[in-house]
Order: C-alpha cells, then sequence, then structure tokens
C-alpha cells in the first residue's frame, strides 16, 4: 500500500477517535469510566489523537508521527487486553500494526528529520 494512503487512512482513524473524545461522545465517557481512567486522561488522549491525525497529514513528519502513534497504541492495547475486550484489542492492535509499518516505510524520512534537528542545535 502506498505509505501517503496508509497515512491518510491513519489519519481519518485518529481524527475520528479523536474527536470523539474531546466531543465527550457517551461511548468514550463510559469506556473511559469502565477502565477506571478520570475523564481528563480521554481529553488528553483525544488531543493527542487529534495532533497525531494532523501530523500525519504533513509528509515531513509522517513517518515520525506514525512511529509516536504505534507507540501511543501500546497503551489502548494494554488497556484492551487487561479488560478483555478482544475485538478492541485486535482493532487497536491492527491501528499499532499500520502505524508501525507506517512508520518503517518512511524511516529514511525519520533519520533524515531527528539528522536536521541535531544540526539546528
Amino acid at each position: 500500500m502506498n505509505s501517503r494512503i496508509l497515512s491518510y487512512i491513519l489519519a481519518l482513524i485518529f481524527f475520528a477517535s479523536g474527536g470523539a473524545k474531546l466531543l465527550s461522545l457517551p461511548f468514550e465517557v463510559e469506556a473511559f469510566a469502565r477502565w477506571g481512567y478520570a475523564i481528563e486522561f480521554m481529553y488528553f488522549t483525544g488531543a493527542i489523537e487529534l495532533v497525531g491525525a494532523l501530523g500525519l497529514l504533513l509528509p515531513r513528519l509522517s513517518s515520525f508521527t506514525s512511529l509516536c502513534l504505534g507507540g501511543f497504541m501500546l497503551g489502548a492495547i494494554g488497556t484492551h487486553l487487561v479488560h478483555n475486550e478482544w475485538l478492541m484489542f485486535s482493532v487497536a492492535s491492527a491501528i499499532a500494526v499500520a502505524a508501525f509499518w507506517r512508520a518503517w516505510s518512511g524511516r529514511n524520512q525519520i533519520c533524515q528529520l531527528i539528522t536536521t534537528l541535531r544540526r539546528k542545535k
């Protein structure tokens, strides 16, 4: 799959998920309460997801953003695993794999970004 297309798909997923959290949709509020997380953590998570969705749309940042969001999804995977939510565990795992795949396909971009940031010090 073209990395640009994958970035757009991931951006759509994270935009929808982050938006649902920031809009306090009932299913998100109920889920965070069920997991024992504070409502503020739901808003924080939603903000991270929205910022990540925007980062995925920026060509120079999309690979690095994918790497960060893949790592971020490990928390969701852990939450669903602990609470025996196997369907959502599978969904979160698939999103994480897609994000890590996108990051891997753009690993040269990540190296260039790190090199550029080191030069600016």
